[in-house]
């Protein structure tokens, strides 16, 4: 193992994150942070890995700092190695368990969702979506889509402010935990919708269905340390930091599965 970083971080009092150490699945609590002063080691992304099951983590691309000031270090970590780690091995336990869900893929199980079952959707929703949040980071992010990307965002929105625009204020507005998504809908049109929880737009009885190809996490365990209450400054902040050379293959492989 690759000799980890020490940093010596100093909070103010009042903090709070999300904790998944719980003992149901569903559950979701608000605990203290560290202590002011209280040394935290950060680690390596390349050190972290799901328990053994049928999914695994998705690789970032760089290590934690890479993508500060954008999101800060203990806030990458600790979203990655904790919060996407437990999803990942929460839905792994559930899987094992129920043997109709054995190799499918996450799209799959997403489709086909029984949305009374709450711990199939809060896990497989928090894989899914945290799997597509992470891939789609790059340290420096190009600016702007190009190529086929480019145009649709063009077409159906006018212009990429607009569609900036459009983006923000969905991640802004929506009330509490959830994600802002642009999604390929089954007529190869672009639309922009969000979602609360983990729910996400491949699940039955969505506003808006169709492929997602870019989402923003506006958990507040996605931003409070760096940004406090101001969840804006964090969404202008998350477009320093996506790969849109990612998103225009995402979007690419959607098209093939949309109408004419």
């Amino acid at each position: 193992m690759k000799k980890k970083q020490l940093l010596t971080i100093i909070f103010l009092g009042g903090l709070l994150v999300v904790s998944c150490n719980k003992k149901k699945l569903t559950e979701v609590v608000e605990v203290p942070l560290p202590a002011a002063e209280e040394k935290i080691t950060i680690g390596l992304p390349e050190d972290v890995s799901a328990a053994e099951g049928q999914f695994s983590l998705k690789k970032l691309p760089d290590n934690y700092e890479a993508f500060a000031p954008s999101i800060g270090v203990l806030t990458m970590e600790n979203h990655y190695s904790k919060h996407y780690l437990t999803y990942t091995n929460n839905l792994n336990k559930l899987i094992s368990a129920d043997q109709t869900l054995v190799d499918l893929s996450i799209e799959d199980i997403l489709k086909k969702l029984d949305l009374n079952n709450e711990d199939l959707r809060n896990n497989a929703g928090g894989y899914y979506n945290h799997s597509l949040f992470f891939e789609n980071l790059a340290a420096k992010s190009s600016g702007q889509p190009k190529d086929t990307l480019a145009s649709a965002i063009n077409r159906d929105f006018g212009s990429f402010d607009l569609f900036k625009a459009q983006f923000t204020e969905a991640a802004e507005s929506q009330f509490g935990s959830g994600w802002a998504w642009l999604i390929v809908d089954k007529t190869g049109k672009l639309q922009i919708t969000s979602t609360p929880n983990q729910d996400n737009p491949l699940m039955p009885k969505q506003l808006i269905t169709g492929a997602p190809i870019l989402n923003i996490d506006v958990w507040e365990h996605a931003y409070y340390l760096d940004y406090q209450y101001k969840r804006r400054r964090y969404i202008d902040s998350f477009y320093k930091v996506i790969d849109w050379k990612k998103v225009n293959e995402r979007f690419e492989e959607a098209l093939k599965n949309t109408k004419p």
